[in-house]
């Protein structure tokens, strides 16, 4: 009987602990839903507010931090024109971080010409006062093949 007991205190306790990370979960995909309209439409003001201080950006091309990459995006040497999301997967550790990995075409225009690739993005996140904050946006090139286990 105190096993039984002990089950079921377990299972009470585990369920709010997964409803929470599942909206989390939801959350973290969302904002990133959006960061790819903001990056598209150059809207560097909430992109700002979402890029952690810190933020560090690796592309094809190189890694810079915040500034580098909020000055790229408002000139437009890189303009991420669309980003078609064919999978995303969250995991979430503790009830503050969580790292989104997408899989994506994305449409970009650069050096004066509209490319297409493939990519798995890994992304960082952090929650503070104020809300998420992006910590860390990976580009790693990949087939169009490529997929993320869940």
């Amino acid at each position: 009987m105190k096993k039984l007991l002990f089950g079921i205190l377990l299972v009470v306790i585990s369920v709010p602990s997964f409803a929470q990370s599942a909206n989390i979960e939801e959350e973290i995909k969302e904002l990133s839903k959006q960061k790819w309209q903001w990056m598209a439409e150059k809207d560097v003001d909430k992109l700002a507010s979402l890029f952690h201080d810190k933020s560090k950006f690796v592309h094809m091309s190189g890694s810079w931090k915040k500034d580098r990459e909020l000055e790229i995006i408002e000139t437009g040497s890189i303009w991420y024109k669309n980003a078609d999301v064919h999978d995303v997967a969250v995991e979430v550790f503790g009830d503050d971080t969580a790292v989104l990995w997408n899989r994506i075409t994305l449409t970009a225009h650069v050096r004066g010409n509209d490319v297409k690739n493939e990519f798995t993005v890994t992304e960082f996140y952090q929650k503070e006062e104020d809300g998420w904050k992006l910590l860390d946006l990976t580009f790693s090139s990949v087939r169009d093949t490529h997929e993320i286990e869940h």
